[in-house]
């Protein structure tokens, strides 16, 4: 049944679309998105922070098999003759560093990946005749700001850590790229803090390093992986003195890819760079976000407070008004959908 499936949605195929980091927690659960809604997927992944047997659960979710390359898209030459073996119709680029606290510590290596390896996807782009890209980007562009919520139109403060400012430079060389080469068109996703796991358990948030994010972290605690988890400081000016964030349920977000996709490929955009912010307008504190786990689980965590950490914004949530409108996407889930799918894909995996 799987393959009868699998050649069903090939013969359907609405594109051929790579998938840059497609072996990593928001690429994985983009492919599912993207294969349920009739695209033909590639992933090009280094491995670097993933795992390929992902894909296995994503087979087992859509009933087609994802061909992976194990590729560093900062090596031009290896980049350039993937686009030219593979004649993708679009890109979504998640491959990147992402670890704001490592960010601090290893600029340098920040830079390099992820800045590298978007010009050399745009390079095999262009070399290609490949024009719609959607890039992922990060409500950290924005920095400490002084609008709540942000629009798209709120302007990018001092980023906090080098990962932000290697967010809000991609999306500088994407807006210069732009602006000569008309042909080229690309969706600019500022999305807020992605948690939670496929409803079916089969994937979810999973690193081959330690996770930092918050939703894992308290998963981790509650089932015995790690003693105790840290509030990286309860004195902010918020409502409870801990950090603020926007928590987006990770199949909404896959969801709006997979709409930017269509709107670019179906030449909908009144730019040929668009900018959409992907949260869900409410901001969730750290330790709001710490009991709605205790309420949905019935576990008592084990939590302290901390010193405030480097490169952590205050607080940061979303108006997403111009997805809705344009893409027609709404996120779904709130808070504790979030934390039941976390916490039943912690359980699942062990």
């Amino acid at each position: 049944m799987p393959v009868v499936r699998a050649l069903y949605i090939f013969a359907m195929s609405k594109g051929k679309i790579l998938v840059t980091g497609g072996c990593g927690y928001i690429g994985s659960h983009t492919i599912v998105d993207l294969i349920e809604s009739g695209y033909d997927v590639v992933s090009v992944d280094n491995l670097s922070n993933g795992d390929e047997a992902v894909l296995e659960g994503v087979a087992k979710i859509t009933g087609v098999a994802v061909e992976n390359h194990i590729i560093d898209l900062a090596d031009r030459v290896s980049t350039l003759r993937l686009f030219h073996e593979g004649q993708f119709d679009g890109v979504i680029h998640f491959a990147a560093l992402k670890l704001v606290g490592e960010s601090v510590h290893q600029p340098i290596q920040y830079f390099h990946n992820n800045l590298n390896s978007l010009l050399h996807v745009v390079e095999g782009m262009e070399a290609t005749n490949c024009r719609n890209l959607i890039f992922s980007s990060s409500c950290s562009v924005y920095g400490n700001s002084d609008e709540l919520p942000v629009t798209e139109q709120t302007p990018r403060q001092q980023a906090e850590s080098p990962y932000a400012r290697t967010k809000q430079m991609g999306e500088d060389i994407l807006m210069d790229y732009c602006r000569v080469h008309p042909e080229f068109k690309t969706a600019l996703l500022r999305y807020f803090n992605p948690a939670g796991a496929h409803s079916s358990a089969i994937i979810g948030e999973s690193s081959s390093n330690p996770p930092s994010n918050l939703v894992p972290v308290i998963t981790e605690t509650a089932i015995g992986k790690r003693q105790e988890m840290t509030v990286f400081g309860d004195d902010y000016n918020t409502r409870d003195g801990s950090c603020v964030r926007d928590y987006i349920y990770i199949m909404d977000l896959a969801r709006a890819h997979t709409l930017a996709l269509d709107y670019l490929i179906q030449d909908q955009q009144t730019s040929n760079c668009e900018i959409f912010n992907l949260g869900t307008g409410n901001g969730v504190s750290v330790l709001e976000a710490i009991h709605a786990f205790e309420m949905v689980s019935s576990q008592k965590l084990n939590y302290r407070i901390g010193a405030r950490r480097m490169g952590d914004v205050v607080s940061i949530y979303a108006n997403y008004d111009k997805a809705a409108e344009a893409l027609g996407w709404h996120p779904e889930h709130d808070i504790k959908d979030i934390m039941r799918t976390a916490w039943e894909w912690e359980q699942v995996r062990g």
